[in-house]
């Protein structure tokens, strides 16, 4: 395993950075949902124009055919330049479309895909339920075949950019004569259809982007289903495997940048004592020594990842290591910021989109929830990657 970057490879790197820094955008990004369509809609299309649109995407389907190596240098660049790792449309570049890749009809890639990534429409997950979030399989959300049609009756929650989103990804239960991962259907929904309500969820750090959906007797063509009825397990497992493998590599190389700018802080200020620069502190030295090198140690397991899906088209459980080592490592340092800043962190504000202390550590408890509980990666973890008995 050769982890040093190729000549080829320090090439595409300096491009990146040097697209990145002339067409990012300048403007700040919105906060109500409209807002945020727009922009990060117009992001998208900059980027299809520039030729960098689904950079993990195979060139068949208007990708960028990126190697995984060259996928990595573009999400450290993307995070270098300070664009937020998760907006708009990440569900549809990070989640819907590659599974509609490796899952879909030739017809339903012939219409999705390309307005994905064109930045013509956004999509939204529907998986989670008030009763079904960790527990997926114990969904509840009904769908009647109805000629040719699904009639879906039920609740999503957790919903991000539903308010603004064009389809959704949807889990239904279609069959419940079986055990509870038979009988799931994954299907597109458009979110448009009569008899769907969404509702923003305003978080405590903030941010409106989750909402509920509740389903009224909507009504989807069946010729939305992805992989046959009654396969959505299967087809919702694909989905989830992107989640959990490299698309977070962005968020990574934040938290980096986060652990700079805080050795940089208790370099410049004093500390909890009051008497002397934080840094001065043993306990705190050794702290940010250990976040440091944790940092260093995600990032290792990202290259060793990238070489292991080398082998394979679709990644497997060993990303839920990297992403339960992120989350915890996320809230490690989100708590030691607020202890080396202390007060100091509420009048500097919590605002999310300048990083602001108090912003970010409220927003670290969602690293260890979506896309699957901490709990949950360590079952599978011990499950399918270590094979401990259940």
């Amino acid at each position: 395993m050769d982890l040093d970057f190729t000549e080829d490879q320090l090439d595409f790197r300096e491009r990146v950075r040097t697209w990145l820094a002339e067409n990012k955008p300048r403007d700040p990004r919105p906060d109500d949902p409209q807002g945020v369509r727009e922009f990060d809609l117009a992001w998208q299309r900059t980027q299809w124009e520039g030729g960098w649109a689904g950079i993990s995407w195979p060139a068949e389907y208007g990708g960028r055919g990126a190697t995984l190596a060259e996928q990595l240098i573009w999400y450290e660049e993307y995070a270098a330049h300070g664009l937020p790792s998760i907006d708009a449309c990440f569900v549809g570049q990070s989640h819907a479309g590659p599974t509609l890749i490796t899952r879909a009809s030739a017809e339903q890639k012939s219409f999705h895909l390309p307005r994905i990534l064109r930045g013509e429409d956004i999509w939204c997950q529907g998986f989670s339920e008030p009763d079904a979030g960790s527990d997926l399989a114990s969904l509840r959300t009904k769908a009647v075949v109805d000629g040719d049609e699904l009639i879906v009756t039920g609740q999503k929650v957790w919903t991000s950019f539903a308010a603004s989103a064009d389809y959704q990804e949807l889990l239904v239960r279609t069959d419940d004569s079986g055990t509870k991962h038979k009988g799931i259907t994954w299907t597109v929904c458009d979110m448009h259809s009569p008899g769907i309500e969404v509702r923003p969820i305003r978080t405590m750090e903030g941010g409106a982007e989750f909402c509920e959906v509740f389903y009224d007797e909507v009504r989807i063509p069946l010729s939305n289903v992805v992989g046959g009825l009654g396969n959505g397990w299967s087809v919702a497992m694909s989905t989830l495997a992107f989640e959990r493998g490299t698309a977070f590599t962005a968020s990574q190389v934040h938290l980096a940048r986060i652990v700079e700018d805080l050795i940089d802080y208790a370099r410049d200020h004093v500390g909890p004592d009051r008497r002397r620069p934080a840094i001065a502190d043993d306990e705190i030295a050794r702290r940010l020594a250990r976040a440091r090198a944790d940092v260093a140690a995600l990032r290792a397991m990202t290259y060793v990842g990238i070489c292991r899906s080398m082998q394979s088209d679709t990644p497997g459980p060993k990303g839920s290591m990297l992403k339960l080592h992120y989350a915890d490592l996320h809230k490690d340092v989100s708590a030691l910021a607020m202890e080396i800043v202390g007060p100091e962190a509420l009048r500097r504000g919590a605002d999310r989109h300048e990083q602001g202390w108090v912003g970010n550590y409220l927003h670290s408890f969602s690293s260890s929830i979506g896309g699957g509980t901490s709990e949950i990666q360590r079952n599978i973890i011990g499950d399918r990657v270590l094979g401990l008995p259940r």
